[in-house]
């Protein structure tokens, strides 16, 4: 039973409709205010996973390859889209912040937390990191919400397919990893969260959907460089 993923989906749409309740009676200035905290936020928890980190050259040679495949697919540009999608599903929602709300999707739906809490979740039946993160991601959601909406909520249904899918094939990706393996994905996706945070600040415009092949390239390219390359250093 997905008792973590259903509980992280929930936390979402739950997050997401108290918040655009709440953004009704908000301020720009309290908004903007929140968004810059939020973004401090995601560069913390970026950060505490980087340093789990053990072959940098290979988290790095992913981003690269990672970011470089999400451009030539358009990767960034078909997420806005389904993102527009979502916003025109919900009346008044059409003119939503399109980079903020690629920003969300991915923080929701492809953080390096979410999917390896679905994985360890599908694979031991242990829900706790799953569950842990549904209690942010509740304020989270209601962060964005202030500013996107009730499109918010909605970003739910895209994580829900997502992680349910890596909870039912996690019996057969777990086995396949190592703890390095683990640990570089980890540290890609603090690296990705890192650069969210940049982008909620304002600081810097990050392509982060672009970068989502990166969570995928580093585990055989972790692999690979701890059976193949180290050895021979």
């Amino acid at each position: 039973m997905p008792i973590g993923v259903i509980c992280n989906v929930l936390a979402v749409a739950v997050g997401g409709v108290i918040g655009s309740k709440a953004g009704t009676k908000l301020s720009a200035e309290l908004k903007e205010k929140l968004n810059l905290i939020f973004g401090i936020y995601s560069m913390g928890i970026g950060i505490s996973s980087i340093v789990l980190m053990q072959n940098m050259p290979a988290v790095v040679l992913a981003l690269i390859l990672g970011t470089i495949l999400g451009v030539a697919l358009h990767l960034g540009k078909h997420i806005e889209n389904g993102g527009a999608k979502l916003a025109s599903l919900i009346p008044g929602q059409q003119d939503t912040d399109r980079g903020l709300l690629v920003t969300a999707i991915v923080l929701f739906c492809a953080s390096g937390t979410g999917i390896y809490g679905s994985i360890v979740s599908g694979m031991s039946g242990d829900h706790s990191i799953l569950l842990a993160k549904s209690i942010l991601d509740i304020f989270t959601a209601m962060i964005f919400a202030c500013s996107l909406g009730m499109v918010t909520s909605l970003v739910a249904l895209p994580q829900c397919i997502i992680f349910l899918l890596l909870f039912f094939c996690a019996k057969m990706i777990y086995p396949l990893t190592t703890p390095a393996m683990i640990n570089d994905f980890k540290a890609c996706g603090g690296l990705i969260m890192l650069a969210t945070g940049f982008r909620i600040a304002k600081i810097h415009d990050f392509p982060i959907a672009d970068m989502i092949p990166a969570m995928i390239l580093v585990w055989p390219i972790s692999y690979a460089w701890a059976a193949w390359i180290v050895p021979m250093l």
